[in-house]
């Protein structure tokens, strides 16, 4: 329970340095450091289908709030400190494969979860559902409402995504858009 009391407080000061930051990108950042430590709160509360939905639409938010917070695109050196890049982008990478691989061994064993709903749905989804497919069953059948509500919210960031990052919008037939307008 401690652990939800420290992301609690994590995702209190970053809702105080979004606020306080006077430049939009480091506030876009903080606000992403808030939704991130709201998708570990899940995870720790055994809601891992809202700890996932939770982080692709902060994602999708993100990407949505620095395209809007960027007039230019950056542009892209090739010089400068491409080897200290490279090392964190390879010290990053074996990082995440190591968590990974620890992950992967605190897995159960297939077949047998951990969990008291999962084991029912195991038991008993076939004779109630009739479907064979139990993931499909579960998804449809058990918790339709919520993958309803799930398939809303990806759906509404998806198309927010595409109406901020589309490159040009609607346009009078013969005029012309300057980079300025983008």
């Amino acid at each position: 329970m401690i652990e939800l009391y420290i992301l609690l407080i994590f995702m209190i000061i970053g809702a105080i340095v979004a606020i306080q930051m006077e430049d939009l990108l480091s506030s876009v950042v903080a606000v992403g450091a808030v939704g991130l430590g709201l998708s570990i709160v899940f995870l720790i509360l055994k809601a891992p289908d809202v700890a996932i939905t939770q982080l692709v639409v902060e994602i999708l938010a993100l990407i949505i709030l620095i395209r809007a917070t960027l007039k230019k695109d950056l542009p892209f050196s090739t010089s400068g400190r491409w080897l200290l890049n490279t090392i964190i982008a390879v010290g990053f990478i074996a990082v995440l494969l190591r968590v990974a691989a620890k992950c992967f061994k605190d897995l159960p064993e297939f077949g047998y979860p951990i969990m008291r709903v999962a084991r029912t749905y195991l038991e008993t989804g076939l004779s109630e559902t009739g479907a064979t497919n139990l993931v499909g069953s579960v998804i449809l059948d058990f918790r339709a409402y919520d993958t309803l509500g799930e398939a809303t919210i990806l759906f509404t960031a998806v198309i927010g995504v595409l109406a901020i990052v589309r490159r040009k919008g609607r346009k009078k037939l013969g005029e012309k858009v300057g980079e300025e307008n983008e």
